[in-house]
């Protein structure tokens, strides 16, 4: 049986998270990677790549949780390994804390992450303005280098990536055999999906290494996240955003309020501002639809929307978008072998 040709549609973490998941889980295959855009340039490069979960309110907990779990696992073991330096993954422990108790204080996400625990009132004394607060190591990713990894992991199974606009995936039918689309905002105008929407994200990249825990507001906009090359502050979270220009109001409100939680930052030098885009959907997409025109059909899987939790789940629905690309295929196969008969 001729192997199936598959493109998949974006070069982000999503894209290419899941071109290799499929590369090196389905032998029966060739994957081509086709985007306009690649590291440095997309908007995961901008991402802090911490994995602490964002929760989805269109996708049941229990499958968010073995989402968490299997990118949790499967980044650990990276740091575990001689790759970690060229992938960017690290440990680092720190605090999420709260200006009021939350009403969960005790996250669906706390078995995954390593050493989760209530904060002592010792350790809140250097947060006065907050009266809770959550302590626990998680995985932190220097996201560029991490894309980077994952391009020469793709390229090392000989996987093909191309640079190129999709306007249509229409444009892909004569070449490949089923289309994977991990496009992202993209696919507002590429489906004509009307859920999808953007939500801008600064942030600050500045030099003070001797920030060594990471600190998050509970309520997401604010927090410091140390990485291997220099400390992300953030951040906002503008809906129907999307200008790429930073701001300097929002940076010099994202600056104080991080100086407010950790003072030393005042110290912090060779301050970058950096802007992206978070693809929000209510749940991501992860499914299998096949396009029909001109009696002809195309069978697709998307795997886009992940908006600000795209880090915490990236393995998972990689591994979700892999099995259904194994579906289309034994369909296509199935098909075949019918027509030959």
């Amino acid at each position: 049986m001729a192997k199936q040709k598959i493109a998949v549609v974006g070069a982000g973490l999503i894209g290419l998270s899941t071109a290799v998941y499929i590369s090196e889980s389905i032998s029966k295959c060739s994957v081509t990677v086709i985007s306009d855009k690649f590291t440095p340039n997309t908007t995961s490069d901008v991402a802090a790549g911490m994995l602490i979960p964002h929760t989805y309110l269109g996708i049941p907990i229990h499958q968010q949780k073995q989402w968490i779990r299997e990118t949790f696992d499967y980044l650990f073991e990276i740091n575990n390994s001689s790759e970690a330096s060229d992938a960017g993954i690290h440990l680092v422990s720190g605090w999420q804390i709260f200006k009021t108790i939350p009403d969960e204080v005790l996250p669906f996400w706390s078995d995954v992450v390593l050493g989760f625990r209530s904060m002592t009132e010792e350790e809140l004394k250097k947060f006065p303005q907050h009266r809770f607060g959550q302590a626990f190591t998680t995985l932190k990713c220097d996201c560029p280098s991490y894309l980077l990894w994952l391009e020469k992991r793709l390229k090392g199974n000989g996987s093909q990536v191309y640079a190129r606009r999709i306007k249509d995936l229409w444009e892909l039918h004569s070449k490949y055999d089923i289309v994977v689309n991990c496009s992202g905002i993209g696919s507002r105008e590429l489906m004509g999906d009307l859920e999808i929407y953007p939500v801008r994200g600064q942030v600050l990249k500045v030099n003070a290494p001797w920030v060594n825990h990471f600190i998050r507001d509970g309520d997401g906009l604010t927090y410091i996240y140390p990485g291997i090359h220099n400390v992300t502050l953030g951040g906002t979270r503008q809906k129907d955003n999307w200008s790429l220009s930073p701001d300097p109001r929002s940076s010099k409100d994202i600056f104080d309020r991080c100086c407010a939680l950790e003072p030393s930052l005042q110290r912090a030098q060779d301050i970058k501002e950096r802007v992206g885009v978070r693809p929000t959907r209510l749940a991501v997409r992860l499914q299998k639809e096949i396009l029909v025109h001109d009696g002809k059909k195309l069978p697709v899987v998307h795997n886009y929307g992940h908006g600000s939790g795209g880090f915490s789940v990236h393995r998972g629905t990689a591994k979700e978008a892999a099995r259904l690309v194994g579906e289309c295929i034994a369909a296509l196969e199935g098909a075949s072998s019918k027509a030959k008969l």
